[in-house]
């Protein structure tokens, strides 16, 4: 009897409507935690403005969001690989919503604080987004439209500063919070149309379930299913000595060892199990690299991000012979926002280019190589209009580099771990965004820029270099 798995199925049947529809869905997931992300960077100073807090108390407001994300990174990577995909994008979308809307009626500081520490909770399950997406896409497309869906990315940073830029000129930074979680909310009527992932389904034995999606996608999408019956995997002739690889465990599963997989399911539980898979022999080394790779990517993409805000006044306050740099107020603040956020689009066709030519450690290493050529100069003070270039050209390159590696995860980790590894690897990657500040931005204010670009070289220079130790190219290959 013929058969064929879920990325025969997928292939045979090609990128189609039903793929647009998820794509849009779960772009606009995207989109949320994006604005989310972006919305520190003007609600600060405005509540500081408006209670008279402190400084520190200021900054607090953003670790907090990043903290929050990293419980919800790591939580719902849990939940999505227990209880299904569906189930998660529900509850942790309510979740951003609902707390996105009662922090806009925040009576005080403090509740405003743990308010907006469980909306960075509720975005932390956006990266299952991007898993669930990427299992309904071909393998041979798979590249070029996880860079495609990286533009929601783009488009939310575009639209927060948009927004802001409207908003707080006409009305106050409670509207701005309120309408920052309008998109989230959108998500929630079309919950009932979004369907499983069929490999999720069938690595919970429901293969009768999976077909049904099948269906529908090659319905939706007019065309046909493979001849034969649909199975979660294929027999294949692996050694199963001491000497097996990494690499083999990535090819498709043998009886054998969806025979293990169950056992450790049943006998510690749904998480615990893909936990303890990721720190597998066989995994090990994918899953710290992954890790650092997360940390270093996060810590240079928001690192730039306040670079590009901070520069110009650490300059202009060193030179002055200040000791601290206190940062002006500035009109244009919204517009520069929105026009650096432009240079992410260059990143993204970068990457568009490079993932399915080269490879997705090759273009990893390659950009990040380049980010670190763009921000060497910047050791020593330039002038304003060389600044921005490099700046922009460092940003795009990070942008292109965070992309390949959301793209990288999902593909190296088997379905029954996906999401928890993805998760796990994102939470790494929050604490990355809660450093940065600290460090880099710290050393700026006290004028040593010198030592503060030095950081960002060496910490670039190693994510190069864990990208060009992956043990797996996952260029064409399936996802399970």
């Amino acid at each position: 009897m013929e058969t064929y798995t879920t990325d025969e199925a997928l292939e045979f049947m090609g990128f189609g409507k039903f793929q647009l529809l998820v794509l849009a869905y779960a772009g606009m997931g995207w989109v949320v935690e994006s604005m989310e992300i972006m919305l520190l960077s003007f609600v600060g100073p405005l509540v500081r403005e408006e209670w008279n807090i402190s400084a520190e108390n200021e900054s607090l407001l953003s670790s907090v969001v990043f903290a929050g994300m990293l419980i919800g990174a790591s939580g719902w990577g849990f939940v999505s690989d227990k209880y299904g995909r569906r189930i998660c994008l529900l509850f942790s979308t309510m979740f951003a919503s609902g707390m996105g809307f009662l922090s806009a009626f925040s009576p005080n500081y403090s509740c405003l604080l743990a308010l907006r520490f469980l909306v960075g909770i509720g975005v932390g399950g956006a990266h299952v987004f991007t898993s669930w997406f990427l299992e309904f896409v071909p393998a041979q497309n798979r590249g070029t439209w996880m860079v495609i869906f990286s533009c929601f990315w783009t488009i939310g940073t575009i639209l927060e500063a948009s927004l802001a830029w409207v908003v707080i000129s006409v009305l106050s930074w409670r509207w701005l919070l309120a309408l920052t979680a309008l998109p989230c909310s959108l998500l929630i009527p079309f919950f009932g149309t979004t369907p499983e992932s069929p490999r999720y389904l069938c690595v919970q034995n429901r293969t009768s379930d999976a077909m049904l999606v099948l269906e529908r996608i090659a319905i939706t999408n007019q065309a046909a299913l493979p001849p034969g019956v649909l199975i979660y995997h294929q027999e294949a002739k692996v050694d199963h000595s001491d000497l097996t690889s990494e690499k083999e465990d990535l090819l498709p599963v043998s009886e054998k060892e969806c025979t293990f997989d169950n056992a450790m399911s049943f006998k510690y539980g749904g998480g615990i199990a893909a936990l303890l898979r990721l720190l597998s022999r066989k995994l090990l080394r994918s899953t710290l690299l992954l890790w650092f790779a997360f940390f270093a990517n996060s810590f240079a993409y928001y690192g730039l991000v306040l670079l590009t805000a901070q520069l110009s006044d650490a300059n202009r306050s060193c030179t002055s012979g200040q000791t601290n740099v206190v940062p002006q107020k500035d009109v244009n603040l919204y517009k520069d926002t929105f026009i650096t956020s432009l240079a992410e689009v260059p990143g993204l066709i970068l990457s568009a280019v490079l993932v399915d030519w080269f490879g997705r450690k090759a273009s990893m290493w390659f950009m990040l190589f380049h980010c670190c050529a763009f921000i060497g100069p910047l050791v020593l003070q330039q002038n304003e209009l060389l600044t921005t270039v490099l700046l922009f050209g460092a940003r795009a390159v990070a942008m292109g580099s965070f992309t390949v590696l959301c793209l990288y995860a999902p593909e190296v980790y088997p379905t029954s771990a996906r999401s928890t590894g993805v998760g796990i690897a994102t939470a790494i990657g929050r604490i990355g965004g809660v450093v940065c500040p600290l460090v880099a931005v710290g050393m700026l204010r006290s004028c040593h820029q010198m030592e503060a670009i030095l950081v960002f070289e060496l910490v670039l220079f190693l994510a190069g270099v864990a990208c060009f130790l992956f043990p797996i190219e996952t260029k064409g290959r399936g996802m399970d």
